[in-house]
Order: C-alpha cells, then structure tokens, then sequence
C-alpha cells in the first residue's frame, strides 16, 4: 500500500490559492483512479484508489498547511506506510510556474506544509513532487504570494502542471522514485 499526500489549506477563502496545488492534483488523481467515496479520517479527506495493480490512499489533510505533519503521520503510522511508499504533492515558490521536480529527499526549501512532515517524522526522508507557483514578485511577502489565486494568463501552465504531476504520481506508483525523477526532473 502506498499514501499520496496533496498538501493544502482548507475552506473556500484558500480553495484556488497557488498553496492548494497539491489539492488540485489530488482530484485529478481521484477523478482517475479513485475507487471509494472520500471520507474524513486522520485530520483530513482520506480517497481510496488504485493504480496500476498497486492499493493507493490519496490524503489531502484539513489540519492546514503549517500543521500537515499531525494528519501524515496519522495515516502513515496506522497503515504502517514506509519511507519508500509515502509521496507528498506540494507547491514550491523557487521552482518557475508549471515546473514540475520529483526528489527522495531534502529540505523543505520554505514550503511549509512539507517543513511540518519533516519535523514531526524528524527526518528528512520524504518522497516529494514539487509544483512550480513562482517566482515570488519582487516586494512581496511569499505568505502572501502562495495564498492569492493564479492569474488568467497563469490557469493554463498551472492546469498543465496539474496533468504533469499527476503523470508523475503514477510513475512513482507503478515504477519508483528514480523512475520517475529520470522521466519527471
């Protein structure tokens, strides 16, 4: 079995924020592949699916951004996921808008939601796909930056990079994490 987490911010103020991406290639995955209704467990929305033979669970934790550790680590621990089958889908303010970069490890490079995973698993041992929402516009605040909405002009390299990530969700789920970061980096 393996745990795909789409980092986010819950409620309707945060629901098109350059912060939820993560959320976002989350339904396109349980639009896909899921095979149960979502329902709330381990401080979020929990969706069964499958992918390519292989049990996956697709969390999007409600705990928001800076507390998303509490609800990984819940479901983590209760279905005994190991290092290697745990992905964490985030934004990332250094990547350029609509890259998208795959890594077995790291540091959180200022996203916190994947800070946050790291300090309470403490280690750095995390799987992540990261999605490019930047540059941060000189002067301004990065806060504020990851939680206002995609431009006009920005919704369709963000859409690509949704279908881009999900196509690496699925590499990473049927081949591993070097399958995919030589496909996806």
């Amino acid at each position: 079995m393996k745990l795909v987490v789409g980092l986010g911010n819950p409620g309707r103020k945060y629901a098109k924020t350059r912060h939820n991406v993560g959320w976002f290639v989350l339904a396109n995955l349980t639009q896909k592949y899921g095979i149960s209704s979502p329902r709330e467990k381990f401080y979020g929305e929990l969706v069964e699916a499958v992918i390519d033979g292989e049990q996956i669970l697709f969390l999007a934790p409600h705990t928001f951004m800076n507390r998303s550790g509490q609800s990984v680590l819940a479901a983590r621990d209760f279905y005994k996921i190991s290092e290697d089958d745990l992905l964490v889908i985030c934004d990332d303010f250094n990547l350029p808008l609509s890259k998208v970069r795959m890594r077995p490890s790291g540091s959180a490079g200022g996203q916190n939601g994947l800070a946050d995973i790291i300090r309470v698993f403490g280690s750095d041992q995390v799987h992540r796909l990261r999605i490019g929402i930047g540059p941060v516009p000189e002067g301004w605040d990065p806060s504020a930056f990851v939680l206002g909405k995609f431009s006009k002009d920005e919704k369709p390299l963000v859409e690509k990079s949704v279908l881009r990530a999900a196509q690496g969700v699925f590499l990473w789920a049927s081949a591993g994490i070097d399958e995919s970061m030589n496909q996806f980096n």
